[in-house]
């Protein structure tokens, strides 16, 4: 069972004891981890925590996702322009 209240991205980086995550569905949520297994663990508490905060600052709090998907993946290259 997953035992998360929102869909969680994690991003493999070239130092393999290094792993960022984050959720689209939980803005301003994000973390590191060491591994995945290290990643699902802070995110499970991480996202009930982020979502305490931004109640007690009265933020929106998108709903709880019944159906949580876990989605891994190598880190997307950003393009950085001198424009």
């Amino acid at each position: 069972m997953i035992e998360l209240e929102h869909d969680l991205i994690i991003e493999a980086t070239e130092d393999p004891g290094f792993f960022g995550f984050f959720s689209e569905e939980l803005k301003g949520f994000s973390g590191v981890g060491h591994s995945i297994e290290d990643c699902l663990y802070k995110a499970k508490w991480g996202m009930k925590e982020h979502r305490k905060l931004l109640d007690e600052q009265g933020f929106s709090v998108p709903p709880v996702n019944p159906e949580p998907k876990i989605v891994i993946r190598n880190e997307e290259a950003v393009l950085v322009s001198d424009e």
